[in-house]
Formats: C-alpha cells, structure tokens, sequence
C-alpha cells in the first residue's frame, strides 16, 4: 500500500514547480531536435504562466514557421512585437513569412523596419532584396544585395540571387562572376547556373 501511495505522489508532482523559463528553455530543445508539435505545446504553457514575454510568442512563431503555419506564425510575431517593439528579429521572421504567402509589399515594409533598427543586419538587406526581386524590381534588389554583401562577405546566397537579378537584366557577365563567387563561398547550385547560362 505504501508503494502505491508514492507513486502517486510522484505522478502528482510531475512537473510541479516549473517556470514559464523552464517550459519556454524546453520548448527550445524541442523545437532543435525537430519535435515542433511538444515544442509548441511547452511554449504554449510558458505564455500560460507568463503572456507578457515577447520571446515565447518568438519562439513559438518560429515553431510555426517550420511547420509551414505562416498565418499562425505572423500571429504570434504581432504580439512578440507588441511586447516588445525592438525585437528585430520578429521583424525579419514575419518578413520572411509574409513572403510565403506572397505578400511581398508588406515583407518589404517589416524588412525596413528591421533595417530602421539595425541597419547592420546582412539578413535583412538580403530578404528584402528577395522581396524586392519577386516583384521584379531587380535594379533595387541588387542594391540590397550589395548592401548584404558588404555587411557579410562571405553571404553565399546573396551572390547567388544577385547573379539571378543580373541575369534577367541581360548582364550575363555580371550574373556568371556572381555565380562562380556563389560556388567558392559553397552554394553548389550556383555550378548548374554557370554550366547551363556561362560556358
């Protein structure tokens, strides 16, 4: 009967005492070994203990991101972002999520307010010269591109893309430097490009 008894007891005591941090901290593990749905149900019970932390509604926007739930992530980086008005990557993610669903105007204005911020950060230069370039203004997204690469040198992708912008503006030259820089720097794919468009 004794043994029972503690059983129970222990059963009942079974995450008793844990903090908003301590579900927030294991949410993380979660989310980095890929189990986006538990990661989701511990950020869930961080935002029940403590709803006025913007980095919870972070990381769970970010949870759902990976799961492809980019109305439900963009939802949860409004309120990071109402928390905290200087969370810049809430910016940047609700950008890049806003540009899954093709709403690539209101990607650009997140990405310059991020800019506003921090106006040292490559990614956001680099997403909004994607923005930009999915509404066909290349000249523009070079120019984002430029900035990227000036911040972060070794930006692979940001090569890559502005050997794309080049290339539909018919500098095929300019397109094909970019791409073999693209592949040094370790963006394989840039190789297809230069075989199919550069020989």
């Amino acid at each position: 009967m004794k043994k029972i008894l503690l059983i129970l007891v222990v059963i009942s005591l079974s995450g008793f005492g844990q903090t908003a941090n301590d579900f927030n901290n294991s949410g993380c593990k979660k989310k980095m070994s890929l189990d986006y749905i538990g990661a989701i149900i511990d950020f869930n019970k961080a935002i029940q203990l403590n709803p006025n932390n913007s980095d919870y509604f972070y990381n769970r926007g970010i949870t759902k991101f990976s799961l492809e739930d980019y109305r439900g992530a963009i939802a949860d980086y409004n309120i990071a972002i109402q928390l905290n008005f200087y969370n810049v990557d809430a910016y940047v993610n609700r950008g890049l999520s806003k540009q899954n669903l093709k709403d690539y105007t209101g990607a650009i204005v997140d990405y310059n307010q991020a800019i506003q911020l921090n106006p040292y950060m490559a990614n956001a230069y680099y997403n909004r010269g994607n923005a930009k370039f999915d509404l066909k203004d290349c000249y523009e997204a070079i120019a984002d591109y430029n900035k990227a690469i000036q911040l972060n040198p070794d930006m692979a992708n940001a090569y890559f893309n502005r050997g794309l912008a080049k290339y539909f503006l018919y500098d095929k030259n300019g397109a094909c430097l970019d791409w073999s820089k693209a592949g040094e720097l370790g963006e394989y794919k840039a190789y297809n490009k230069i075989q199919k468009h550069c020989n």
